[in-house]
């Protein structure tokens, strides 16, 4: 089965952008994944395609309407025969994380409908509409602002298309990357053993699989308590055997 994104948008034109390159690309080409996007002013109801106004209330900016977004949403929901998942990419919404990412591609196993919001965002009853008929979730990807949600979206398909079974070459190499495990992955080195008088820590040359295992967890730790204390916390709760 295909795993297929449909955006909404107002710039088609910047998708599949990156992901047409690397293991994305290539995923691409062999229809492990698929990709379509809807254009926005598609559905405008005037010869200029007008698909926002002015907010109610007052205020700078404008929002894109109510009914031209729905109109979107039912076209792209309709070619899909499972239940995708729908996604508004907007800053107030939940926080990306690998977990999300991997119930996205666990339990939407047909794909997703990207919803990029631009201008002030998208007038509010559309998306309650949707998140009450067709469990609608709002992700951002970090407490920033850009101008759209393309980029976003970019972001989203990249982290979940990279789970499909065939896009990355050995599982092991998903199982220990960081956040899997709510810890930052372990240090990695390669050739030269020797660079610039800094040396590969004598363990991973041991062969001790054992060892090494260990001391990889053991630098996963100590690297997310530094850099990432939150994430250590959330480590800890669900695992407070590994309290120190």
């Amino acid at each position: 089965m295909t795993w297929t994104t449909t955006v909404l948008t107002l710039f088609p034109e910047m998708f599949p952008g990156p992901l047409v390159h690397s293991l994305a690309g290539r995923a691409l080409k062999e229809d492990i994944w698929s990709l379509k996007t809807i254009d926005m002013r598609d559905f405008a109801k005037d010869k200029h395609q007008t698909v926002d106004d002015t907010c109610f209330g007052g205020g700078a900016g404008m929002v894109l309407r109510a009914d031209i977004v729905d109109a979107a949403l039912e076209q792209a929901s309709a070619s899909y025969e499972d239940k995708p998942a729908i996604i508004y990419l907007t800053p107030r919404g939940r926080p990306l994380c690998q977990s999300l990412v991997n119930s996205l591609v666990q339990d939407h196993p047909t794909g997703c409908i990207l919803l990029c919001g631009r201008y002030e965002g998208v007038d509010d009853r559309v998306i309650e509409k949707w998140r009450e008929e067709r469990d609608l979730i709002e992700v951002s990807i970090g407490d920033y602002i850009l101008s759209g949600g393309e980029i976003a979206a970019l972001t989203l398909m990249d982290a979940c298309v990279r789970l499909l079974p065939g896009v990355v070459g050995k599982q092991e190499s998903l199982e220990s990357e960081s956040f899997e495990l709510d810890l930052l992955e372990f240090p990695q080195y390669t050739k030269p053993r020797n660079w610039q008088g800094k040396v590969v820590p004598e363990i991973l040359l041991s062969g001790d699989h054992k060892k090494i295992a260990a001391w990889r967890n053991n630098q996963a730790e100590k690297v997310t308590q530094e850099r990432r204390p939150d994430l250590w916390r959330t480590h800890l709760n669900k695992h407070p055997s590994d309290q120190r």
